[in-house]
């Protein structure tokens, strides 16, 4: 006897063999049980959720010349193997992707005339149903709002919201959930105690987390599994190498060529991954869900039960995620998601993936605060390594013989001209800050105080200005003696965070006319 898939096999036969899905069970056996047909259903949800294999069972329920006391097909009588076997002419399947055309359903609507030739009620399970054109919908519509007494029609789709909402209000709706991964594995289990086979626990239940709530696709998966391994224990490693685990590696060499800033690298890996015949879109989606499982590790302990590696990879794991920052793995899985979505349709999809591998390793490129945070990490980890050099410092200086800030002769305090001289300076004294600190003081909205103090004023609900704040409150000093070698005097600097509503130009507009009419001069206050 030719070889069955185990998921044709172990094909639901009835209400009770049906996982993950009790929600819909209870309605339809009660439906039946009480007599309480309707003649239109409609089944969706996602693949491999037992959307087709529910309405065969119904359609044996309604048909079965011996049902059980909750409704249920006995599978014993004829009308039950007749459908079982695809012989029945009472139960019609008609796959809507490839017959979805006006003729196609106007030969339904002919048929519909003619009784059941055996059982009470004449089946019609229409699959993919929202791949049927709009002619096709229309003509379908009188004929489904009022059938004949002896015909019911089962439409399923994964897709409801192509379905128009004229056919959506003539059918009783089920929703099929994805069903939970215990669920499933214990599923696997029992497939695989029928088969014979050995088999660790963790195995089955990477398999269930792999099929996505689809038992479809995670009994596709064990018969894949089963056959590199049909004669030993299948265990968790064995799993991962044939669904796909050995990929781990390639994500890792990829991850240490953007932290290193390896251009060609990158670019060499993803030829690799091209000529391997892997597709694009699906590699940027495993290597956003490596640097999830890199996050996973760096924000919380005992993590290796969730993570989805093997014993050997997740040393690997565990040194990578110790040399990056949380910062910095939340900017690369927020910036593959978005090449997530600009590939996906995408004509050329290889140069706007070499783009956004490229765009990691470039945080210059990013003006948003993640960028920032990246880029301050990469220069503490160059001064760390030695890779780079800082400027000498006063102390340094003053060894040289040039006189040290603290020795320097103390400026004299500012009066109401100076602070205004600073204000009016402001585009030259940025010109002269140096990096970070030019950056940090550029986003400043700079106003007078009526108490004779310059002000720097940050958009305290924009993540990027509050982080900019912060810093120029830590480096407030420097700014403090930058603005004095420009004015000649020590002028008091004051660094707020707008946290209020109201515009910060608006907040502090008043604090300036008040100064100006107090010292009679004319002020000027620029937004930088």
């Amino acid at each position: 006897m030719a070889y069955q898939a185990l998921y044709r096999k172990f094909r639901p036969k009835e209400f009770a063999d049906v996982k993950g899905q009790d929600h819909i069970v209870t309605a339809l056996k009660n439906q039946i049980r009480d007599e309480r047909i309707g003649h239109a259903y409609l089944f969706t949800g996602t693949r491999g959720t037992g959307k087709t294999t529910m309405a065969k069972i119904f359609a044996k329920a309604v048909n079965c010349e011996h049902p059980k006391e909750d409704g249920s097909p006995c599978g014993e009588c004829a009308v039950c193997r007749s459908i079982e076997d695809g012989a029945s002419m009472s139960v019609i399947e008609l796959d809507a992707a490839s017959n979805n055309s006006v003729d196609d359903v106007r030969g339904i609507i002919e048929e519909i005339e003619y009784r059941p030739t055996e059982g009470r009620y004449k089946v019609y399970i229409v699959d993919e149903v929202h791949m049927l054109s709009a002619s096709a919908f229309n003509a379908l519509l009188k004929t489904l709002e009022e059938p004949p007494s002896y015909v019911i029609f089962i439409l399923a789709t994964t897709e409801v919201n192509k379905v128009p909402i004229t056919i959506l209000s003539r059918c009783q709706r089920y929703d099929f959930h994805r069903i939970t991964i215990d669920t499933i594995a214990g599923r696997l289990a029992q497939v695989m105690e029928a088969e014979g086979h050995a088999y660790e626990e963790r195995a089955l239940s990477f398999i269930a987390k792999a099929a996505d709530g689809s038992m479809r696709d995670a009994l596709s998966l064990l018969d894949q599994c089963i056959a590199f391994y049909a004669d030993k224990t299948l265990g968790y490693d064995d799993a991962l190498n044939v669904l796909g685990a050995v990929d781990t590696e390639i994500f890792s060499k990829m991850f240490g060529a953007i932290r290193r800033g390896d251009v060609a690298a990158v670019i060499r890996q993803v030829d690799e991954i091209i000529f391997a015949g892997r597709e694009l879109p699906q590699f940027i989606t495993d290597f956003t869900w490596y640097l999830r499982n890199l996050l996973l590790l760096k924000s919380a302990e005992n993590m290796e039960d969730v993570l989805d590696v093997s014993t050997e990879n997740l040393a690997v794991l565990k040194e990578e995620a110790a040399g990056v920052s949380d910062e910095v793995l939340m900017r690369y899985i927020r910036l593959l998601s978005e090449l997530l979505s600009q590939i996906r349709y995408a004509a050329q999809k290889r140069p706007l993936v070499e783009i956004g591998l490229i765009r990691m390793m470039k945080p210059q490129m990013d003006h948003d605060i993640d960028g920032v945070i990246d880029r301050l990490y990469r220069i503490e980890d160059q001064l760390e390594s030695g890779s780079i050099t800082v400027a000498p410092s006063a102390a340094a200086a003053s060894d040289s013989g040039a006189p040290a800030i603290s020795e320097r002769e103390k400026l004299p305090k500012a009066i109401p001209e100076d602070v205004q001289k600073a204000a009016k300076l402001w585009k030259t004294i940025l010109m002269d800050a140096p990096h970070p600190l030019k950056q940090y003081m550029q986003g400043a909205y700079v106003t007078v105080s009526q108490n004779n103090e310059l002000m720097l004023v940050y958009d305290g609900g924009d993540a990027q200005q509050a982080f900019f704040c912060s810093q120029a409150q830590k480096k407030a000093e420097e700014i403090r003696a930058l603005i004095g070698e420009h004015v000649g005097a020590e002028v008091p600097v004051m660094i707020r965070k707008n946290d209020s509503r109201m515009p910060r130009e608006h907040k502090y507009e008043n604090a300036v006319e008040a100064f100006a009419e107090k010292i009679g001069m004319e002020i000027e206050v620029e937004d930088f």
